[in-house]
């Protein structure tokens, strides 16, 4: 039996990040029909949340997400691995602890970014969440804080942690100024250092690491194969989630790519089971909806789509009818019929 932290050398990862609001099961269940072989993630979901809330919902899950993460928020190593032992056993295949979230609403808690300068927090943590559950833990860090700007202090970080058991960190490849800028802000404004993120690997081969950070193309994202273990996609997969399609074919089918894509439509009709079943269910189509809206961005009938699912899908009685009729302003043989 493999042991729960072996990474195999050969092995890629392509991910979805955890973004608040975002990537609900409904968005999961999307990007697995796009991206068979990528790591999905959920909202970074506090650990007192876990124990405490609406577990039904808040670790709503379905099956085909598989593999998926459920990322915690937290600083208190007991509350962590109480509700790492609970995602476990709700079916996550990963625990992932969040060290770059900047928002104040993260630095009053003391947790998210703040980690960065708590590197043995961290790895009590980490330690107290792998001894509560049996699926790997793994670490999304920054490069540091405000004016962090030295290489020791980031690898100092890393090797404490790595020293507690996490084999595997997701690198935003940039600072998180905690005073002075938004969470909007802390995404664009600090300066993208992919090579911390490379030397980091040169560095510590052992270790599996992922980028994360401004990737918003096909050959962006696939350029960091040539020095890390994978990459992370945020809002790029979200605004133009094809692109996710293509970078899974690309990466774990092989060539010849064109021939292995799916059409945007063939893999939106592919969802309709999973639609029709949680409108069974109560659930109300715009809720599925707003995560399919970028599926045609750049392409012919894209905006009309986009349309047509943003004023319709609120309506009382809004089905899977409406998805068709705003795939036929992308079809031209249908829109001409």
């Amino acid at each position: 039996m493999q042991d729960r932290d072996t990474v195999p050398p050969a092995q890629l990862r392509l991910s979805v990040a955890p973004m608040m609001d975002w990537t609900d099961t409904h968005c999961r269940v999307f990007h697995r029909l796009l991206a068979p072989h990528a790591r999905l993630y959920t909202e970074m979901v506090h650990a007192n949340a876990v124990i405490h809330g609406d577990r039904a919902k808040l670790l709503a899950m379905d099956p085909v997400e598989h593999p998926v993460a459920l990322q915690l928020g937290g600083s208190e190593p007991a509350l962590l691995a109480q509700a790492a032992r609970i995602g476990a056993e709700h079916g996550f295949d990963e625990i992932n602890l969040n060290c770059g979230c900047p928002s104040d609403r993260v630095q009053q808690g003391r947790f998210g970014a703040c980690l960065m300068r708590e590197p043995q927090l961290v790895a009590d943590s980490v330690a107290a969440m792998r001894d509560a559950c049996q699926v790997p833990v793994t670490v999304k860090c920054r490069l540091g804080v405000d004016d962090d700007h030295d290489f020791e202090r980031f690898l100092a970080f890393i090797d404490t942690v790595a020293q507690a058991g996490c084999r595997m960190f997701v690198v935003h490849a940039r600072n998180a100024w905690l005073k002075g800028l938004s969470p909007k802000e802390n995404r664009e404004v600090p300066p993208l250092r992919y090579d911390w993120a490379y030397r980091l690997k040169r560095e510590r081969p052992a270790l599996q690491v992922v980028v994360n950070g401004g990737i918003a193309t096909f050959d962006e994202a696939t350029q960091h194969l040539a020095h890390l273990d994978g990459a992370m996609l945020g809002r790029a997969a979200y605004h133009d989630p094809y692109l996710l399609h293509r970078l899974d074919v690309a990466w774990f089918d092989g060539p010849p790519f064109d021939d292995t894509l799916r059409t945007r439509g063939e893999l939106l009709r592919a969802l309709r089971p999973y639609v029709e079943a949680q409108l069974a269910r109560g659930v109300a189509l715009k809720h599925i909806t707003r995560h399919l809206l970028g599926l045609f961005a750049g392409e012919r009938g894209g905006r009309a789509f986009r349309q047509v699912l943003s004023e319709g899908a609120h309506r009382p009685g809004a089905g899977w009818s409406l998805v068709e009729h705003a795939l036929s302003f992308t079809e031209p043989a249908l829109r001409s019929a």
